[in-house]
Parts: C-alpha cells; structure tokens; sequence
C-alpha cells in the first residue's frame, strides 16, 4: 500500500472480505469443512474417479497442513455424482449442496488435451475465487509431468480459491532486466535452472541456448528457464508447487517483489504469505499441536428437483396489483422455467398457511395447467411466513425428505417472528429462494437465503421493470442439465401513453430455439399484438389471459434463427414482454450469462461490484455490449455499462467477465439488479480459454544433466478469436443487495477515483519513457479524475512504501481522459540517475475535484539497455544455471526423433536468470 490511507479505503477493504459467496466452505477448528466436489454430468461413468478425487484431497491435506504451518487441513469434502451415474447404496441425496455452489467442477477438457487445473478469479487481491475447474485425466495422474503431483496443485488451486492469490509466473512475460542482467520470472530468486530453447523442424528437435535482443536485452521468443529437478529452495508454492523441495508459500523474507507477476501486479508486491496471513481464515486459527485426521467424504448422487413455492397472499397484496403480477411471475415459472420431470407443489399463506397443491410431477403441458390454476386468486389477513415454511415442509415430507428440496418464498410483509423459524429452516436441509416484493418485505427475509445457500431476489412496484417475473425467470434448477435450463433472451417493459406502441427486436441465435415462449403482460387492457419471425411471417396463436392480463406464445419446435420483430399498441397503461428459451441441441454448448454482485450488503460509501460472465460451454464471448440495470426500493433506476477491459473492478481483460463499480446511491434499502447483453457485429468467441489462475504449466526439467522435454503447452493465443458475428441477447438476473449508511440528499462526495491496475512502461526513442494505463474516474470509474501524480524511485519498495517522498514527474500536461479511456503519456526522467542497467520503478496516483486520492497503482517498471557497440566474445557465466554437459534431448512429442546434443558451453549462458 502507498502512504495514502483514507478511513475510505480502510472500510472497502474491511467490507471486501465479507463478499458475496455461494460456497459452503466454513472453516472449524482448523478444518475446512462443507467443500463441494461436483462431477460435470457430461464426464463419462467412471467409478475409479471418485477414488482418485478422494486420494487427490487426501494427499492435498497433510501438504497445506505443511505449507501454512500447521494451520489448516481439509476436514471433510462432499462429491456430487450425476443424476445420470448409476445409484448405489452408499449415494446419498444432496442437501445445499447443487453444481451451482460446488468449489471444484471436474468436467473434460476444453478444448481436448487442455488439462490445465485453474480458478476462476472474478476478484482482486485477498478476495476468494470462484471455482476451481479439473478435468478427470489431470485427476488420474495422467499430466503429473506436466503440472507435478495432483495434491499439490490442488494445493496451488486452494490458494486461488480460499485466499485471493495469484501466480508467481508469467506465460506471456517469463524474463525481465534487472540491473542490466536477464532474470527469469520466479519465485523465489532461489530457485536453479538453466536458459533454453527446444528448436523443432522436419521431426527433429534440438536443444540451443538462448540468445537476447540487441534492442531489448532479452531473450528471444521461446526461450524457456528449465528448472533443475531437485532444488533446496522451499518456496514458492505458487511459482513450482510440483518441485520436491518446495513445501511453502513465499513469504516477505524470500518474497521475488521484482519479478512482473500477477502476485506482485495485483497485491502490491506482497508477498503469498502475507496475503493468506491477512485473511480472516489465518486470524481465527493458531497453528495446531497434533497431526489432522485424513479427510472424510460423502458421496452424494444429484436426484429429482423437488420445489414448493410458499406464496404471500396477505391482505397488503392486493394493493399495487400485486397479486395479479404475482399469478403472471407463477405462471411463467410454472408454465417455463422449472424443468420437465420436476415435482412441484404449492402452499400460501395470510395469518396462517394454506395447502394449494400436493407434490405434483411435471410430465406435460397438463401438469403445467394444473399447477397454474392454483396460484391464489384473493388476498386478505395478515403475514406469518413460518407458518407457511412448516407447512411447506409438511407438504414435501408426504413424498420425499427435505434435503435438497427447493422453497421459492415470496412476500411483501413485515413479520418480526420470521427468526422463530430459522434453526427449523436450518435443520430441513431444505434451500430457500427468497423474493422480496415492494419496500416493506420482512427485513430478515434475506437471512433464509443465507442460510441455506439461495437465491435472493427483490422486485419493487414498478412494473415496467419487470422485477417480479424476473425473480420467478431466474429460478431454474441449479442441478439440472444446463440444456435443460430456461434462458431468458429478454425481458423489458414500456408505460405508454395515449396509443403509442412498444417496438423491439429479440435475437434468437443457434444454440437457443427449443421451448421458445414469448409472454406480454398488461395493466388495464389486453393490447394489440404483433410478432414476425426473422423470414417476415406474422406468427399468431397467442393464449390470452384476461384474469390474469397476460399473453403468451409457445413456438412449436426450433424457433428460427435469426431477428424477431415485435410491435404492441395500447393506452396508457404499462406493458411487459419477456422471451425464454431453451438449448436447441443438448450437444450445442449454449450461451449463457450469470451475473451476480460482490456482496450482499453494502455499507455507504463502500463501492459495489456487479458481473457478468458470458460463456459458451468454456469459451468466453468477448466485445459484447453488456449493462447492469440497479433498481433501488425508492424506484430509481441506474444504468451502468459493464466492461471486460481489465482495469478498474474488472481484473482480467478479455475473459468474458464483465465488470463495474456501483456507487450511485440514493436511498438505503434493497437494490435489485438485472443485466442485459447483446452480441452483435463486434462480439466474438475465443476458440479457447484465456489464462486463468493455475498451475504452472513445466516446459521440462534438468535431471541427472539431462533436459527432458515435455510436449509444448496447449496453445492459448490471446488473438485467437473467431471474427464471425456472434450475435445474440440475454437477460439475467443478478438478485439483490442491501444497502445501509446512505446519508439524506445531496450524497456527499466520498468516493475517490479508482485505482489504476494496468500501468505500463516502455523506454522510448533511448531515454523517454511511455506510459499507458487505463483512465479512472472522479468516482471510482465514473466521470473524469481531476489530475494524476506520476513519481519515479530507482527502488521497488521506496516507490511503493515512500510513494509521497518519491521524486515527482511534471504533469502539467497531462489532463485526465474520461474514466475507461486510454491514456498515453511520454516523459523524460530528470533529476534522477537514468544510465545503462538503471531499473526505473514509476507509479500513479488519481486525485478528483473534492482531493480524494486514488491508491497506488501497480507499479510499472523500465530497464535502460543500451545496445553493447559490438558483440562481447564470451558471455558472462549464468549463475543460476548448473553447467551440463552431454544434455541428452528426450523429446515426448510422438514421431519426433531423439537427439543427444553436447554442450560445452552450456554452463557459460551469458546472463543470470530470474
């Protein structure tokens, strides 16, 4: 951190560790209790792989218990196993456990031979992971050459995950100048190797040492730093975990802060250590006397969805139409969204509870109907939602246990004995879906989704939001086969005045088309409705519901492929239309966007963040246009461009998660989200996926002064997209959040501008620097920052620790861009040594109009090479690399030949490596 420190930051990053998870995990005694291990449902039956899951963890337990100093062991894990794997008497039906909130997915490769294990990081540094992705070969032991034992890079994994950290090695920078002298990028400096290229041509491989640029000092493309196989280096886990010697995570004492990693990038050159030291886990344990029991394990098999739908119909629903929107949200869920051969019944409640349907299986159309005609018609009473969660209960128990049963519980009332039901809730095994409707729901409401890891939701009365059919929309199953899955392609509304129509398009691209429906709802009087498929044809049909005032159209088949025009006309009053669809091909990986929030409650002036991960099967879609609509309680609604460029609250570009600061507040209270994307002629999907967070990928190894090669890495080319149009829309919602502390208006200005994450330099025309980096706003990053800070230091840690008493670069050029723009900014270092071999360290600073300060950025840094007049005849010795000679070249690569190569010079590489 830099010396700036405002209670600002202090209570960002206090709230930041409390952000919104679905994971189970919770830490007891040492022990990591409630991991989730799910098989993806397309991995072939294979009974060995649970075996070899549970010998994975087992492994992984004892080596972090190791590497954290006796501080934590995984205590017990579940498995999901397929619905589709066959049933055995030791399966047993999950609880909260679902693939929506499982920590490690085991699916096959994407694209085949990519078994690189990896997280999925949506966060910035000491902020937990997403999902740790393995595939079933990497789980049997088949690539232990290329990513070492498997516990240990579970290991690698759980860092990711659990703590926030990142690598400590660079695929696409694996070298960098220090002191005028090449080091390769690792951690710690400690660790040995040798410099070396494996050339390959007509069949033949040959092995050569590297030679460096005349123009940058650095070694050319493919140069690769090939570690000795047995090493006394401890650290780092998070640079070679698959090395013997290596049993600990970096610390601040052995710490590389030089190397341009994503540890030093993202957590200001702190060291593993200090970032797991930090977290919450580290602050609650101290290190344990005894050795950790092995782990245990349940097998749990993924069976039929059982939902009940707990439905208010208390007398306060009458008011607003609230009733009516709440029969047109059931009916779509009912009638779309939960899935065929689900089992559904329904209760509702006033003062007390209601029996509207037993358990019923949907099997057709008919069930559907069925299930429907029961929703409540009137409404009077009062509110006692425990009531209704009992005899929801009741009602499941008559046909299955409550574990892993589904409630959706809508209300709109207060009730201050809604905790009197929370140890029953908790011991049903059962997971509640919580929907918030209009400003007085029950302020604990939300505490039931917490508990048992469901989906929570608010709709406010603003019907042309489309809040509440949104909520039911978002329900689908979180353990049924993603082809299954409703996916909502849009959802908008219109008041219109006088006869005025509501125009629009609805894209249906060609992984979507089975199960299309199209519903409108009204509020006064059923409008005129027109639909044409993307050939012209006028399509008709439409089942009107004059009760409940809603339309709807299911089209037969595969809807075609292509742009569908709507047109409706009506008279003052407020229209709806949502679009829902259903994968075209169970073998078509379809697109997909989920969005979410990085927490469930904010604290004014704390920032929120919003996602959304667009995918196709594990390919992300890029260049889509991708906006974030936040409703608060009051009915003011804020639009907010979410953007995948890798600066501000987006951590990585280009990975098809799409990000954004929220700060616009304007009333404390519920907060609903929705997200809206569209692909249209920018959008591509990269063939594969980009860089994640994972283990390092090892090129080969020196052993006995031999090198042997592995075969080359999957290729993962950041240029390498599909330029085809990929056009499609999609709607998805984010569920909500709560927000306190928000002061009466005018909203004080307390939020800086955001930190810059993307600074980089480059020596220009010999001795003029270049920098580029991301433009931050006046609020985080929204509007324009009012001036920058650039200092330089000849000291990595002075730049960073002493960044107001480092030497300052005259900017009274440089006027801020609008937030998100690209700034280019050229300088010449004075008053400051800058010679052959200097290495500059320069850092930025974002202040806005009121002189709030942004944090440090990340710290940039050029190395001044002068190209030598001639070439030096001997090269200077590599301390780093052991000499080798007669290096026997074991290629892996089939039909490629093998060849000894004599190397007599080999222990004379010019330059040390890092």
């Amino acid at each position: 951190m830099g010396p700036f420190k405002s209670s600002v930051f202090i209570l960002i990053l206090h709230l930041l560790e409390g952000a919104l998870s679905n994971s189970l995990i919770q830490l007891n005694n040492n022990g990591y209790e409630g991991i989730v291990v799910a098989i993806d449902p397309n991995v072939p039956e294979d009974e060995t792989l649970i075996q070899q899951i549970k010998d994975m963890v087992t492994q992984a337990s004892l080596y972090l218990f190791e590497a954290t100093g006796k501080r934590f062991y995984f205590k017990n894990v579940a498995i999901l196993i397929p619905e589709t794997w066959k049933t055995k008497a030791d399966y047993v039906r999950p609880k909260l456990e679902t693939y929506k909130n499982a920590d490690v997915l085991v699916a096959e490769s994407t694209p085949p031979g990519n078994d690189e294990p990896y997280t999925e990081q949506m966060g910035n540094c000491g902020e937990k992971g997403e999902r740790i992705h393995l595939t079933p070969d990497f789980i049997a032991g088949k690539k232990l050459a290329e990513y070492g034992p498997q516990g240990r890079a579970f290991v690698h994994e759980w860092a990711h995950l659990r703590w926030g950290v990142f690598d400590e090695y660079n695929n696409d920078e694996k070298f960098y100048l220090s002191n005028g002298r090449i080091q390769a990028v690792r951690c710690s400096a400690g660790i040995t190797g040798t410099n070396v290229v494996n050339k390959c041509q007509g069949g033949s491989c040959y092995t050569k040492r590297c030679t460096f640029s005349k123009v940058t000092g650095l070694y050319e493309k493919g140069c690769e730093f090939v570690l000795q196989s047995r090493q006394t280096e401890k650290a780092s886990i998070m640079f070679a975990q698959h090395v013997d010697s290596i049993v600990e995570f970096c610390t601040e004492q052995n710490h590389n802060k030089e190397a341009p990693n994503k540890q030093n990038q993202k957590c200001n050159l702190r060291s593993t250590w200090e970032v797991i030291r930090d977290s919450e886990d580290f602050k609650k344990t101290t290190p344990m006397t005894t050795q950790p029991p092995n782990p245990t394990f349940s097998l749990l098999q993924i069976g039929q969805r059982i939902v009940c739908l707990v439905l208010d119909k208390s007398g306060s629903m009458a008011t607003g139409n609230r009733l009516n929107r709440l029969n047109q949200a059931g009916q779509l869920f009912l009638l779309q969204t939960v899935e065929l051969g689900s089992w559904v019944g329904m209760v509702t409640f006033d003062s007390a509870a209601h029996v509207q349907s037993e358990l019923i299986q949907i099997n057709s159309g008919s069930d559907r109907d069925t299930l429907a005609k029961r929703l409540p018609a009137a409404a009077s009473g009062g509110t006692s939602i425990c009531s209704g969660l009992r005899l929801a209960f009741t009602v499941i128990r008559k046909k299955y246990p409550t574990d892993g049963s589904e409630i959706v519980l809508l209300t709109d009332g207060e009730d201050n004995t809604i905790s009197g039901c929370f140890n029953e809730v908790k011991q049903s095994g059962a997971i509640i879906h919580t929907v918030a409707l209009g400003p007085s729901a029950a302020q604990e409401l939300e505490e039931l989704s917490k508990m048992t890891g469901g989906l929570q939701t608010y709709a406010s009365d603003q019907v042309q939001n489309n809040g509440l059919i949104d909520a039911f929309g978002a329900l689908s199953s979180g353990n049924g086969a993603v082809s299954q899955r409703s996916i909502q392609l849009e959802s908008k509304g219109l008041t219109l005045q006088n006869s005025q129509w509501m125009n629009g398009t609805v894209i249906v691209d060609s992984t979507v088309g089975k199960d299309t429906l199209f519903l409108i709802t009204w509020t006064t009087q059923p409008p005129q409705i027109l639909l044409w498929d993307p050939s012209g044809q006028k399509q008709g049909g439409f089942v009107v519901d004059k009760n409940t005032k809603m339309a709807y159209l299911q089209i037969p088949g595969i809807a075609k492929v292509g742009t569908w025009k709507y047109s409706l006309q009506a008279s003052s009053q407020t229209l709806t239309l949502t679009v829902t669809s259903r994968a075209s091909n169970a073998t078509l990986p379809t697109i997909t966007v989920t969005s979410k929030t990085n927490k469930d409650t904010s604290k004014f002036p704390s920032p929120l963040i919003v996602y959304a991960n667009i995918r196709q099967g594990a390919s992300p879609i890029l260049r889509a246009s991708v906006t974030a609509l936040i409703e608060s309680v009051n009915g003011k609604t804020v639009t907010l461009e979410l953007l995948d460029n890798g600066a501000g609250a987006d951590a990585t570009k280009d990975d098809g998660v799409y990000s954004r600061y929220f700060t616009t507040y304007d009333t404390n209270g519920r907060y609903s989200v929705k997200v809206r994307a569209l692909g249209g002629v920018n959008a591509a999907r990269r063939r594969v996926i980009p860089q994640q967070s994972g283990a390092l990928y090892i090129p080969g190894w020196i052993e006995n002064d031999e090198i042997q090669w592995n075969p080359p890495r999957p290729e993962i080319n950041k240029d390498d997209v599909q330029h085809k149009q990929v056009c499609f829309s999609r709607t998805s919602s984010g569920g909500s959040f709560v927000a306190s502390d928000v002061p009466n208006a005018p909203i004080p200005d307390l939020f800086p501008p955001g930190q810059i994450t993307d600074l980089k330099a480059e020596i220009h025309g010999g001795s003029l620097i270049n920098l580029t980096w991301t433009a931050p706003g006046d609020d985080y990053d929204r509007g324009t920052a009012h001036k920058y800070i650039i200092r330089i230091s000849t000291s990595i840690l002075d730049i960073r620790d002493k960044f107001n008493e480092s030497l300052q670069v005259n900017t009274t050029a440089l006027i801020p861009k609008e937030a998100n723009s690209e700034e280019v900014f050229l300088f010449k270092p004075e008053n400051i040594t800058f010679e052959n071999g200097t290495d500059l360290f320069i850092a930025i600073q974002a202040v806005d109009k009121v002189d709030l300060k942004s944090e440090i950025s990340n710290i940039a840094r050029v190395s001044l090479f002068i190209p030598p007049q001639t070439p030096p005849e001997t090269p200077s010795p590599d301390e780093t690399s052991a000499p080798c000679p007669n290096i026997h070249i074991n290629s892996t690569i089939p039909g490629i030949h093998i060849l000894k190569i004599m190397w007599k010079w080999i222990g004379e590489l010019q330059l040390s490596i890092a």
